[in-house]
């Protein structure tokens, strides 16, 4: 495979990932144009100071307003609660972007290295849906975006007025405003306003998301990978320099280069997330359940904002899970293709050398939430029956 062959599937692996942190300014990169780095700083304060200014201080000032009125505040929360775990994503993708930077190398270095079209077809498979959910992420987002900003042209509204300074002229979200947003042109670009600030949360919310997808399926790939050559590990007559270097590959993906520091740097923000969906998705299912007991007369964009907000949350959460649940699997393979290899056939002292990838395979790795929670499949359902339990809690204290 030629060097250009090689940089064209690196690009079609990477490229929508990268183009969507640069974007907002998160891309791990270290350049060495002055101007760029500046730039790229420029976008990320800029959306940061966007979020915090015209949405989440805000949207804090109509909390402490509304505060004792229950549907208020949890339609509030249903929007300040992502503003918040947002900049949270920011500020950890911005404080780690050196250790970052690691991984990003290290997956340019993977794809453009010389190795076999099955590996290749291996790194593809795993880049194909990292590129999936990317734009099915893409989608549903920008279409519940699309239903939450549209929601204030349709005259049918839901118990609340998102603006508390105005009854005629609501909102996209709701927010306290320190001035009259009733003349124009204040509402107009308190409203272009809000539109730049929720653009900026949406594409910072998919776009970290799914960059740590992106990294957990890379080392997946490359698990698979090693994998692959164990099977074929006795056929090879260059057996030692081949185990050697299949060892080495294996430590540097449980090393502190790949795993730990993806745990290192997202068990914090799973832990915030963890408790962010249980909350929130229990906020959804209450006031939808709300809306329905009450006999609400919903428009098709607010019910659209309920129903993709709520795809949304459950796909993202379900992606943490699922991808983390996947590199446990393929650590497993690892650990059990060992085993299986034909050792019995080898020399005892080049045997014995396979005992280095069996120690280290035997405990499975896994990103945790708060270096407490593996975040699995069992974890993702739990969480749902967590979620449930607060939903059933809600609807009781209403009643």
């Amino acid at each position: 495979m030629n060097r250009l062959s090689e940089y064209i599937d690196l690009e079609w692996a990477i490229g929508l990932h990268r183009c969507m942190l640069k974007i907002v300014g998160l891309w791990p990169q270290q350049s060495r144009d002055q101007y760029k780095e500046f730039f790229s700083n420029f976008r990320m304060l800029f959306n940061a100071t966007a979020m915090v200014f015209i949405l989440i201080i805000p949207a804090l000032a109509q909390l402490i307003n509304v505060w004792g009125d229950m549907i208020q505040i949890i339609d509030n929360l249903q929007i300040t609660l992502p503003f918040l775990v947002t900049v949270l994503k920011i500020f950890i993708m911005w404080f780690k972007k050196r250790d970052l930077l690691l991984l990003t190398n290290k997956i340019m270095k993977d794809w453009t290295r010389v190795k076999m079209e099955e590996e290749r077809n291996v790194m593809l498979k795993k880049a194909k849906i990292t590129r999936l959910i990317l734009k099915v992420g893409v989608f549903v987002t920008a279409l519940a975006l699309l239903s939450k900003l549209s929601s204030v042209f349709f005259k049918e509204y839901i118990w609340h007025v998102n603006n508390l300074t105005n009854h005629e002229r609501s909102l996209p979200f709701p927010t306290y405003n320190w001035y009259d947003v009733a003349s124009s042109p204040k509402y107009e670009l308190t409203y272009l306003a809000q539109t730049i600030g929720a653009t900026a949360v949406a594409v910072t919310y998919v776009a970290v998301d799914n960059f740590l997808g992106l990294l957990i399926l890379h080392i997946c790939g490359q698990m698979e990978n090693l994998n692959l050559r164990l099977l074929h590990l006795g056929k090879d007559p260059d057996f030692k320099a081949v185990l050697k270097y299949n060892i080495k590959d294996h430590i540097r993906l449980i090393s502190c280069r790949s795993v730990e520091i993806i745990d290192d740097t997202f068990n914090l923000l799973l832990l915030a997330i963890i408790g962010y969906f249980c909350i929130l998705f229990s906020l959804f299912g209450f006031l939808i359940l709300t809306a329905f007991n009450q006999d609400t007369q919903l428009s098709i964009a607010q019910m659209s904002w309920y129903f993709l907000g709520s795809v949304t949350l459950l796909m993202h959460t379900c992606l943490y899970c699922a991808v983390g649940e996947h590199l446990v699997n393929k650590c497993e393979e690892v650990h059990s293709t060992t085993y299986e290899c034909v050792w019995y056939t080898l020399e005892p002292k080049a045997a014995r050398n396979l005992v280095v990838i069996m120690v280290c395979a035997k405990k499975p790795l896994n990103i945790t939430a708060g270096k407490i929670f593996p975040m699995t499949m069992s974890t993702f359902c739990s969480l749902l029956k967590s979620s449930a339990g607060y939903l059933s809690m809600l609807l009781a204290v209403q009643n």
